[in-house]
């Protein structure tokens, strides 16, 4: 059994209820138990009961009684070239708002068998001064292991909230290039398909399912093709469901990404490219969480080894293109 805590509330937690935050410090607690000690007052802040909406300020004291408490797997450490790297990726940041440059074959959040990713190295932006030292930004979305391009962090709670609200309204453009075999068959158009979790020798992947499946949509502009080998196309995915450009690509428009092993995307005979997912989120486009009337458009160049593939293939993207202009958000 764990002795007595007293834990204090940090910056980016304040504004949460008592019970919810008891759970993320608990997770192996069954939430009922949690809230029961909470009634009995066993769970004091600042020295006094309080009940389970309790909303919980910057600095408080929170008493946890003796339970099993399981905190999850081991935190990451940082280790030595963490904190360069990481400021290496560092796209946009305005104190709150981070918006990173992901390379591809890094995983995003850590798993069985991840040893190293974003969200644990997240820790090396703490000593961030002001309002926010100490305080650990945290994920606001997330991209496959071997899809490369901006990922977005944020600092504040309310900011963390706001872009949850934006993501989950749709308020937001998220542009994609993607190197595909196959031509599509038109060049613009909306793939409109339903996805769920396969079943049996499909489990570990995604499939099309109208049916029972999470809705999406995602539209996609030929940008250059090489024949009838290769096209590179721009996406924007309109919900954002998980594997949602890769499936559509390839169960629904025939066109699987390159390098996409996992649904039919292998590399092509006769060209020298490199061996990764040829997948880049090089565009973002929402309004500002802390300025409202702002728009913020922050793009990157395509990543390097996709640029010598470019080169390869005789592609020539223009990332200030926007043919996806006259859609509506």
């Amino acid at each position: 059994m764990s002795n007595v805590r007293h834990i204090q509330v940090k910056a980016d937690e304040e504004g949460q209820r008592l019970d919810r935050w008891i759970k993320k410090h608990c997770p192996m607690t069954p939430f009922g138990l949690l809230q029961k000690i909470i009634r009995t007052g066993q769970v004091r802040v600042d020295g006094k009961r309080a009940k389970g909406d309790t909303k919980l300020g910057y600095g408080q004291s929170v008493r946890i009684p003796p339970l099993e408490m399981h905190d999850g797997p081991p935190a990451y450490k940082i280790r030595e070239g963490d904190t360069a790297f990481m400021e290496s990726l560092v796209v946009y940041d305005d104190g709150d708002l981070l918006i990173l440059n992901k390379p591809h074959g890094l995983a995003t959040q850590g798993g069985s068998d991840i040893d190293r990713h974003i969200d644990g190295m997240l820790a090396v932006f703490e000593k961030t001064h002001g309002k926010f030292k100490g305080v650990r930004p945290k994920l606001l979305h997330r991209l496959d292991k071997n899809t490369s391009g901006l990922l977005m962090c944020a600092r504040e709670l309310k900011t963390v909230q706001a872009m949850g609200r934006t993501l989950k309204d749709k308020n937001i453009r998220k542009y994609y290039w993607g190197f595909v075999h196959n031509i599509p068959e038109a060049e613009k158009g909306t793939v409109f398909c339903g996805i769920s979790k396969g079943k049996g020798y499909k489990k570990e992947r995604m499939i099309l399912d109208d049916e029972d499946g999470q809705r999406a949509q995602t539209e996609f502009s030929v940008i250059d093709t090489v024949g009838d080998q290769v096209a590179f196309n721009a996406i924007l995915p309109r919900k954002g469901r998980t594997h949602q450009i890769r499936v559509h690509a390839a169960d629904a428009m025939g066109c699987p990404i390159i390098g996409d092993e996992k649904y039919g995307g292998h590399f092509i005979e006769g060209f020298n490219l490199n061996e990764r997912l040829h997948l880049q989120a090089y565009r973002i486009v929402f309004p500002n969480p802390n300025k409202k009337t702002q728009m913020l458009d922050i793009s990157i160049p395509l990543a390097d080894d996709l640029k010598k593939t470019c080169e390869t293939l005789g592609f020539h993207p223009d990332r200030m293109y926007d043919p996806f202009e006259t859609i509506k958000t």
